[in-house]
């Protein structure tokens, strides 16, 4: 079996496990694949732990998860150095950031100084403690939540900076109503996730992180991605538009869907269907804009204001 085809079975494997999220979960496969991270935002119980779970069981690796409140400390999600009294020596306990999957649980509902400490370990996969450098295993992927603006009483909102670290914002909508039932009856004699099996490798995403850097992203998508990038930093109703870490970011989550789409070459409309997950997250509106749109609607309108370019001839 190829590579992507167990890619593909994974994906129906998690599917089965939480219902009627598929668009949720191809876009975490991106993440995977791109070496970002992802912040979900939904109300409680819809989901998002066995989400991460079966990610960890997919890839047979392995899974933490911080419960974040207001008194997680940084040293509870990095670890620490402490002094051992029957030795008298210092030894190293490494916290749960040590993972493949990391479930940041309401990472909003933290203080901005443990929100920061996953700043290192996001953009560089590794941490420092006390000095001492810690490498983080690969793939490592982050996969936040926070509940929904209007339930946000006592949180602390992500300054942009921690933002920018995530390759993709997600919303998880409420279920149909045929696919709620379909989780009553999935649910009903036993946990789905415990029927989930490792279906790929930590070295085999690995391998499939490295193949995905190799997909062809021609000059056409680069000046469509670039035009897109641009606009958010002339539209009037954004003050502060994306930087080129953003840029960088939804060129490598193009490419991940390309590759999970089984193609060698990035479409416009690769870009076009990723823009809103990548941006929205990332720009500062006006005041005024602020007061009249939402992030969303700007976002909409960035999009329309640039023309999709269409690639003549066939590619391979």
């Amino acid at each position: 079996m190829s590579l992507i085809e167990k890619i593909n079975q994974a994906k129906q494997a998690v599917g089965q496990v939480i219902v009627g999220q598929e668009e949720v979960v191809e876009l975490l496969f991106v993440a995977l694949l791109g070496k970002g991270h992802v912040m979900l935002e939904s109300v409680p119980g819809s989901g998002k732990t066995k989400l991460a779970k079966s990610f960890a069981k997919i890839i047979n690796g392995d899974f933490s998860r911080v419960q974040f409140t207001p008194d997680v400390l940084p040293s509870d999600v990095t670890g620490i150095q402490f002094l051992n009294p029957k030795t008298n020596e210092f030894e190293m306990r490494v916290g749960p950031i040590k993972t493949n999957i990391l479930l940041a649980d309401e990472i909003n509902r933290a203080t901005p100084r443990t929100q920061s400490s996953l700043l290192e370990v996001m953009e560089e996969q590794q941490t420092t403690i006390d000095g001492i450098t810690i490498a983080i295993p690969s793939p490592f992927l982050v996969i936040a939540t926070q509940n929904p603006i209007e339930s946000n009483h006592g949180t602390f909102p992500l300054p942009e900076a921690q933002l920018d670290r995530f390759l993709m914002i997600v919303t998880m909508d409420y279920p149909t109503l045929e696919q709620e039932k379909a989780i009553l009856n999935l649910n009903r004699t036993e946990d789905p996730l415990q029927l989930v099996n490792p279906i790929l490798t930590t070295n085999e995403i690995e391998t499939l992180q490295k193949e995905v850097t190799q997909v062809d992203v021609s000059d056409v998508v680069q000046d469509y991605l670039l035009a897109l990038v641009r606009e958010t930093r002339d539209h009037a109703d954004i003050e502060l538009g994306v930087s080129s870490r953003a840029a960088l970011a939804l060129m490598r989550a193009g490419q991940a869907l390309a590759y999970l789409r089984e193609r060698s070459y990035v479409t416009p409309q690769d870009i076009k269907a990723l823009v809103c997950y990548v941006f929205e997250h990332r720009i500062v509106l006006s005041m005024e804009g602020s007061i009249r749109k939402t992030k969303s609607e700007v976002i909409d309108e960035v999009i329309r204001a640039i023309d999709v370019p269409v690639e003549l001839g066939t590619r391979g």
